[in-house]
C-alpha cells in the first residue's frame, strides 16, 4: 500500500519549539502553507524572547503562543505543543524546529503519509539522496550514523535513519496513546518517542529530504551527546526486548535469545577460566576443554544471529489505526 497524494480533511496543526531562534522563527512560521489550520509556536524560556517576538510581530491567526517558565528542553516543549494540538482537534501534529533548516514546502508529504493511513508517525532522513549528503557538515554526518546505528538497536525499527531528525508528523491518536510524562525531555526526544512508538508497535516511515544549512547555530553537539546518547540507548534496548519477547508475547526468538546467550555466557567464562589456568601453571588444555569452550560460543552467536533476524523482520508494518480499526477521517468534514 502506497500513501496518496491528498491531505484530504485532516485537520492539521504545527508545533515549533523555539530557543534562540528569533532570527529565523518568523520567516518559518511565514513559509507554512494554508493546509495547516493551527501554529503552536513553545517559547521553551527562550533568553531572546523568541515567543514575545512571534506574539508581537506575527499577525497570523493560526498562531498561538505558549510560554515556558523554566526551561524543559526540545522534548518538554515539544510534548506542551502536543498537548495543545490534541486538545484542539488536530488529526496530524507536524514538529518543525524554527531555526530555518526544515523546508516548509515539505510539509505535505510528512503529512501525507500519516493522514493517509500509511504509517502512524513519519520523520524526515537527510541521508536518503546521497548526492545531499556532501552539504552536511561532517561532524554531524559521522554523529548521526552512529547514533543511528544506536537508535536502530534500541528502538526496533530496523528499517529508519536520522533517528535525531526534528521534522515529524504523528497521528493524534497515536500521540495520545502516549505517556509523555516518560519521554526524555532532552535532546533523546526524537530516539525515545520512536522507543515509545515502537512498544506501541506503530508505524515508523522516512520521508526524504534535504537539510538547508545556514547562519543557525545547532544546540546539539554530537561529541557531547555520544556517551549520554549510549547509556540511554542501552536501557531502551533491554526495556524492548523485554516488553516485546517476554512480558507481551513470547515466541521462538525468545528462546534463541535465552538460549544464545547463555551459551555465549558459557563459553566465554569456561574458555575464559581455562585459558587463565593455561597461562598460570603454563600446561596447554587439552582438546577437549577447548572445544568445550568453543562449541557453546559459536552455537549461541548462531542463536543470537537468528533472533537479531527475525527482530529485523518483526518491524511493524501495520497501523495502529488499521489494527484497531479506526476510520482515518471523515470524509464529509469540513476543515
Amino acid at each position: 500500500m502506497q500513501p496518496t497524494s491528498a491531505i484530504g480533511n485532516a485537520r492539521v496543526a504545527v508545533v515549533i519549539p523555539c530557543f534562540k531562534v528569533t532570527r529565523h522563527i518568523l520567516q518559518v512560521i511565514a513559509g507554512i502553507g494554508d493546509e495547516v489550520q493551527r501554529i503552536i509556536v513553545v517559547d521553551d524560556a527562550c533568553p531572546e524572547g523568541s515567543g514575545k517576538l512571534v506574539r508581537e510581530k506575527c499577525t497570523d491567526p493560526r498562531v498561538e503562543v505558549v510560554f515556558h517558565e523554566v526551561n524543559l528542553g526540545v522534548g518538554g516543549a515539544v510534548m506542551t505543543g502536543y498537548r495543545r494540538a490534541i486538545a484542539s482537534g488536530a488529526d496530524v501534529i507536524v514538529k518543525m524546529d524554527g531555526d530555518g533548516q526544515m523546508d516548509a514546502a515539505l510539509l505535505p508529504q510528512f503529512v501525507t503519509q500519516v493522514a493517509s493511513g500509511y504509517a502512524d508517525y513519519a520523520k524526515g532522513n537527510r541521508f536518503y539522496d546521497l548526492r545531499n549528503i556532501s552539504q552536511m557538515p561532517k561532524i554531524r554526518l559521522y554523529g548521526n550514523a552512529v547514533l543511528s546505528f544506536m537508535a536502530k538497536i534500541s528502538t526496533g525499527y530496523w528499517d529508519v535513519f536520522d533517528p535525531t531528525n526534528g521534522y515529524t508528523a504523528i497521528d493524534a491518536r497515536t500521540a495520545a496513546a502516549l505517556d509523555f510524562d516518560k519521554i526524555s525531555s532532552r535532546y533523546f526526544f526524537e530516539t525515545d518517542l520512536m522507543f515509545r512508538l515502537g512498544i506501541q508497535r506503530a508505524v515508523v516511515v522516512d520521508v526524504p529530504m534535504h537539510a538547508r544549512y545556514g547562519d543557525e547555530v545547532s544546540n546539539l553537539k554530537s561529541r557531547r551527546v555520544l556517551g549520554e546518547f549510549l547509556g540511554k540507548h542501552i536501557r531502551n534496548f533491554f526495556k524492548r526486548i523485554f516488553y516485546s519477547y517476554f512480558l507481551r508475547d513470547m515466541s521462538l526468538a525468545s528462546i534463541e535469545l535465552l538460549s544464545g546467550a547463555a551459551l555465549l555466557l558459557f563459553g566465554a567464562c569456561y574458555g575464559g577460566y581455562h585459558w587463565w589456568l593455561s597461562v598460570v601453571t603454563g600446561a596447554a588444555a587439552p582438546t577437549g576443554t577447548i572445544m568445550l569452550a568453543v562449541l557453546p560460543v559459536l552455537i549461541g552467536f548462531q542463536l543470537i544471529l537468528a533472533f537479531l533476524a527475525y527482530d529485523i523482520a518483526s518491524v511493524p508494518r501495520i497501523p495502529m489505526s488499521a489494527r484497531l480499526g479506526i476510520r482515518k477521517f471523515d470524509a464529509g468534514r469540513t476543515c
